[in-house]
C-alpha cells in the first residue's frame, strides 16, 4: 500500500491523464471489481466493471479522499452499476438460449480467470452467491473483495454499519453450515 503522499500524487498524475497513473490505479481496482461484479452476475460482470471503470476515471475530477476512500468510490459505481442492469433485465423481455454452446464461445487465454479457478476462488464465490440471499452475498463480496469495512459498506448498501455486521454475521454462520453439508471441516 503506498504512503498517502505516494497516493496523492498518484491521484493528481491519473487525474491528469498520465498512464503510469492509470495503469497503476487500473491494475489495483480493476481485478476486484470485475470479481465482485462477475461474482454476482457472471454474464454481464465484465461489462459493468468496465463501465465501473469508465465512470470512476471519469470521477477523477471530483474525488477527494485515500485509497480506501477511492476503493469504496470504486464499488459505490459498481453496486449502482449492477442495480440499474438488474432494473433494466426487469423491464426487458428475455429470449433464453441453450448454454450447450456457450462453451466454446468462452475467451481463451485469460490467466487472471486460470488462476483463480485453479486455487478454487470461482467456486468459493459460486458457493457464496449460490448459498446465501443476494443481500448478505453483496456484504460478504464488499467486505472480501472490495476490502471494504462495515461502515463504508454501509454507506454503499443504504444499511447501517451494525445491520451490515449482522448479516456478515449470519452469511458467515449460513456459509459455515453448507460447507459443513458438503463435507468441508474447519
Amino acid at each position: 500500500m503506498p504512503s498517502e503522499s505516494d497516493f496523492e500524487a498518484l491521484l493528481l498524475a491519473a487525474r491528469d491523464g498520465e498512464a503510469w497513473a492509470l495503469t497503476s490505479l487500473f491494475r489495483s481496482l480493476y481485478p476486484r471489481l470485475r470479481r465482485y461484479l462477475a461474482s454476482l452476475d457472471p454474464n454481464e460482470g465484465e461489462d459493468l466493471a468496465s463501465e465501473t471503470w469508465l465512470d470512476l476515471i471519469g470521477g477523477l475530477a471530483r474525488f477527494d479522499g485515500d485509497e480506501t476512500a477511492l476503493r469504496a468510490f470504486a464499488f459505490t459505481i459498481a453496486v449502482r452499476r449492477l442495480a440499474d442492469l438488474r432494473r433494466r433485465r426487469r423491464r426487458q423481455r428475455t429470449h433464453p438460449q441453450d448454454p450447450g454452446g456457450l462453451a466454446e464461445l468462452a475467451p481463451t487465454g485469460d490467466v487472471e480467470n486460470e488462476a483463480l479457478e485453479s486455487i478454487g476462488t470461482a467456486m468459493a464465490l459460486q458457493t457464496i452467491v449460490s448459498s446465501l440471499p443476494r443481500e448478505q452475498a453483496e456484504v460478504i463480496m464488499l467486505r472480501v473483495i472490495g476490502q471494504l469495512d462495515a461502515e463504508t459498506v454501509g454507506t454503499i448498501l443504504g444499511k447501517r454499519p451494525g445491520t451490515v455486521r449482522v448479516m456478515q454475521h449470519r452469511a458467515l454462520r449460513r456459509l459455515a453450515s453448507v460447507l459443513e453439508l458438503e463435507g468441508v471441516t474447519r
